[in-house]
């Protein structure tokens, strides 16, 4: 049974690092229990943008509810706090439903907002300051932001990408708001106790497989169609500048099409990228408390012994019942 001082309402999530085999997982994992999914991924809840985001295809839905996939256009507004309220919507209707809602994607800290509910409303904001690094980002790169940040909050420049210029500005407002680091607020913020019974699944796999597995998921965009994707979007005016149009494969194939780069170039440093990527989310995810690592080797890459482990794990933490099993 789940400890007195967590939430009774449960919520499985099922994260890991990108092209660990989430989707097929979370596929079989849904209809053995149940559930709807919830992608609590940060590209794929874009429009137009299927290819670079890997997004599930209709028929490999297989039936099971998806929610917060292609709700935005490219040049909308999308964030962590959109995303939180946005989940909590999903939540309460998949209980309205009587099904359990699944948490699936690689954004650690999406997923983190909604398991911990963290609280963004105390933070304010200063336009003219925004607008001031937005100006040095535009100017002089996002690298001088990024240095910026090191100087006052390591932790956060460490977590962030430097061309994720958007949390590296609202890392960098926060210091100037509060004279507080963002960071030590998040780690405040993760101690708080978990708003759901839930267990949390991180699906991992050797490294040189791994990187073999996104090696082949790059070639096969391209051969999907990645270059033509880029380029309607550009031709619907999506620049280098929207959220959007910086996520993987697309900032590097927007080089390409600006001749900044040959595409043999750009396709390899998607996959460099890509790589760096994933170290990072596993970074991240060692960092959070009472993960269940599910480490595909030691399972012999067998899928039915994998799902067999998380319901195993789902019954113990009084999640599901026997009879809620197929």
């Amino acid at each position: 049974m789940a400890q007195a001082n967590i939430a009774e309402k449960p919520l499985i999530i099922l994260t890991g690092p990108t092209a660990a085999g989430k989707t097929k997982l979370s596929i079989a994992l849904a209809k053995a229990v149940g559930g709807e999914i919830i992608s609590a991924d940060s590209m794929q809840v874009y429009r137009h943008m299927d290819i670079g985001s890997a997004k599930i295809t209709p028929e490999e839905m297989q039936g099971v509810p998806h929610h917060l996939i292609d709700v935005l256009e490219p040049w909308e507004e999308f964030n962590v706090v959109f995303f939180q309220q946005k989940c909590r919507e999903c939540i309460k209707g998949i209980y309205g439903r009587g099904h359990i809602p699944i948490l699936v994607g690689g954004t650690g800290f999406y997923i983190q907002a909604v398991l911990y509910d963290i609280d963004f409303t105390e933070n304010e904001e200063d336009p003219s300051y925004r607008r001031m690094l937005e100006q040095l980002a535009g100017d002089k790169g996002p690298e001088v932001l990024h240095e910026m940040l090191k100087q006052v909050d390591a932790a956060s420049a460490d977590a962030i990408h430097a061309n994720n210029v958007k949390r590296t500005i609202r890392a960098l407002e926060f210091f100037h708001l509060t004279g507080k680091r963002i960071s030590e607020h998040n780690e405040q913020e993760r101690r708080k106790e978990r708003a759901y019974r839930s267990c949390y699944f991180v699906l991992n796999e050797d490294r040189e497989r791994l990187y073999e597995r996104i090696d082949r998921r790059v070639d096969g965009m391209l051969q999907a169609g990645l270059l033509e994707e880029v380029m309607k979007l550009k031709e619907m005016g999506c620049h280098r500048g929207m959220v959007s149009m910086q996520g993987l494969g697309y900032k590097e194939i927007l080089d390409h099409l600006d001749g900044k780069c040959t595409l043999e170039e750009a396709t390899e440093l998607i996959k460099r990228d890509t790589r760096h990527f994933a170290k990072r989310q596993l970074t991240w995810f060692r960092r959070e408390r009472s993960v269940l690592w599910i480490q595909k080797e030691d399972f012999g890459y067998d899928e039915g012994k994998i799902l067999s482990y998380m319901l195993e794990c789902l019954r113990d933490a009084g999640i599901l019942l026997d009879r809620q099993c197929e």
